[in-house]
């Protein structure tokens, strides 16, 4: 945990949060991690809730799953994407149709433990501007296992290395992609980008603007149903990981050309 501050009293507690869930053939795993997020943040005082499921038209009809959840209070609505598919189009669509000022997103897949969610929230009402579950700081980690799973934790390293070298080195995990943030945040900084290169981009963006920033420290669990989107063999992750230089790159020449 990093720069615990006191409370800032100009700010509201936290009473609604949105939680934005995208989603692409999780059917296995909606239903159950609506109704245990729902249940987290009902035990950590929050009764305002809304989730907001962003489905990019699964063919294994994640959204009718979806659509089918009752879980009092929660209000859950269901967006089904049918075109123009991708990780950061959906929290996008998400994130415009949020009707509380604190937002959290995370994996689908429970790889991103709901139960890390309240900490988060505590941190922003102890005056943060974003909080970040990271696996990199102290007390955090990861058990990815499966296939391509030593491969996927070598290259999320390797990345968040690339980034703190030639960015910023003040952030341990700019490839967590489990965070809270106060709306206005997002107002001023949408995200931008294709897959998980979007994530690096926002919080850099967020750094330079001096936004307060917190990482807590999380255990990464592996996915408890479905594939991973991110890829299984060495192909599919240098695809992936192309997007992630090239995201490096562009804010490397932006922050030297004043232009971020």
């Amino acid at each position: 945990m990093k720069g615990l501050t006191l409370m800032d009293d100009t700010r509201e507690k936290i009473t609604g949060v949105s939680v934005i869930m995208p989603t692409l053939n999780e059917a296995g795993n909606i239903a159950e991690l609506i109704r245990c997020m729902v249940g987290v943040l009902q035990k950590a005082g929050i009764n305002e809730i809304e989730i907001i499921v962003v489905d990019d038209d699964s063919q294994d009809r994640t959204w009718e799953l979806a659509s089918q959840v009752v879980c009092p209070p929660a209000h859950i609505e269901v967006v089904r994407r049918m075109e123009n598919h991708g990780l950061t189009v959906s929290l996008s669509a998400g994130i415009k149709a949020v009707r509380y000022n604190v937002v959290v997103w995370l994996d689908c897949d429970f790889s991103h433990p709901p139960e890390r969610v309240p900490q988060m929230l505590y941190m922003l009402d102890q005056g943060y501007d974003v909080v970040v579950n990271s696996r990199y700081v102290v007390g955090g980690g990861e058990h990815r296992v499966g296939k391509g799973g030593t491969m996927q934790r070598f290259l999320s390293r390797l990345s968040n290395w690339l980034v703190r070298f030639l960015l910023d080195a003040s952030f341990a995990d700019y490839t967590s992609g489990f965070v809270a943030v106060r709306r206005e945040v997002l107002q001023e900084i949408p995200l931008r980008g294709d897959y998980g290169e979007y994530f690096m981009d926002f919080i850099y963006r967020a750094l330079q603007k001096k936004y307060k920033i917190c990482e807590l420290p999380y255990m990464a669990m592996p996915r408890r149903s479905g594939q991973s989107k991110t890829g299984s063999n060495l192909l599919q992750y240098l695809r992936r990981g192309r997007k992630y230089a090239f995201a490096i790159v562009r804010l490397r020449l932006a922050t030297l050309l004043g232009r971020l």
